[in-house]
């Protein structure tokens, strides 16, 4: 699940009917993610973690160009796809290095954030996996704790040439509730005003041409903070 490569990530707020708009631009060039249900959609949570000094929650704010921050990723509130994430940021590139944690070790995590477990937990771990391992080392050493929940619903659409990604995300909401991370309902706060919602487009090396005039509106404008930060900021 690793990937190393840094890639080219733009985020825009909208409003409904911009997003409308260019859904509809993009339908006919972008091909929809398999990954997506009959509504070509699916929901996305995640747990992000940071130290006591909360610095990727201020490392955002004050725009400092190389960050990085953790997280643990579900899709559709079902643990049977489970993702360890390392979000890395240089300024307008992004890299996401990953692994795949089972749900005794995500179990394992959660109940050692935060305290002295988690020096136990690495000593024990014996894992392989590079991401894994300097997870558990930052958690016990930093010592990193869960902060927030993300969920949101995510309409995906790609394109092979560039690897160009766009997604359309809606209802973007905020929970402390860690026990129903797996569960069917999530209740969470919106994070953004009425009637905003995200549009991501990420790419490798070139945005084709056609694709770069297709998501352009006059109106949008780019957003240089995360989900995260923006969840943490407005919904408490």
């Amino acid at each position: 699940m690793n990937n190393e490569r840094y890639r080219h990530e733009l985020k825009y707020i909208v409003s409904e009917a911009e997003l409308c708009a260019l859904r509809a631009r993009i339908k006919g060039i972008l091909r929809p993610d398999p990954h997506a249900d009959a509504t070509g959609r699916y929901q996305v949570r995640s747990i992000y973690f940071d130290d006591l000094e909360n610095s990727a929650y201020y490392e955002n704010e004050n725009g400092v160009a190389v960050r990085s921050k953790w997280r643990i990723r579900c899709y559709n509130g079902s643990d049977e796809v489970i993702s360890l994430e390392n979000k890395r940021k240089d300024a307008a590139m992004t890299q996401k290095l990953s692994c795949a944690l089972t749900r005794q070790q995500f179990d394992g995590i959660m109940d050692a954030a935060g305290t002295s477990k988690t020096a136990a937990l690495l000593r024990d771990a014996h894992q392989n996996d590079p991401v894994l391992n300097r997870f558990l080392t930052e958690l016990a050493t930093k010592p990193l704790k869960q902060k927030v929940i993300v969920q949101y619903e995510r309409e995906p659409y790609f394109f092979p040439s560039g690897n160009v990604r766009v997604t359309f995300d809606r209802l973007i909401t905020s929970s402390k509730a860690y026990d129903a991370f797996f569960s069917g309902e999530l209740k969470g706060r919106p994070v953004m005003p009425a009637g905003r919602q995200m549009m991501e487009v990420k790419y490798d090396d070139y945005l084709p041409d056609h694709i770069y005039h297709a998501i352009q509106l006059r109106s949008m404008r780019i957003e240089t903070f995360s989900k995260y930060y923006l969840s943490r900021r407005y919904a408490g």
